[in-house]
């Protein structure tokens, strides 16, 4: 039996089947998820601290250790990360297009 690999588009969230735009939506809020989380672990933070930190409420920061992407908007991540003094840039990029 052969093994098929396919190639990944470099989105995980468009590998799996997502719309291209929602896809890239999806990757930037688990990247700026991912972010906050590192962040959080790496100065040792409990969850009440980073609520603190980030101008939320506890409940709110488990979601975001949780993983419930539905739950926080590109906007809220970004207002988050500011909130703990850390600058995020946006750089746009556009594709090639395929002939």
């Amino acid at each position: 039996m052969a093994i098929r690999v396919r190639h990944s588009s470099g989105n995980a969230f468009q590998d799996l089947g997502f719309p291209a735009e929602e896809a890239e939506n999806l990757r930037l809020r688990a990247d700026l998820m991912i972010q906050l989380t590192k962040l959080i672990q790496k100065r040792g933070l409990t969850q009440a601290q980073t609520a603190r930190l980030l101008g939320g409420t506890q409940p709110r920061i488990s979601d975001l250790t949780r993983g419930k992407i539905d739950r926080f908007s590109i906007d809220a991540l970004v207002e988050m990360l500011g909130h703990a003094g850390v600058r995020v840039s946006i750089v746009v990029k556009t594709r090639r297009r395929v002939a």
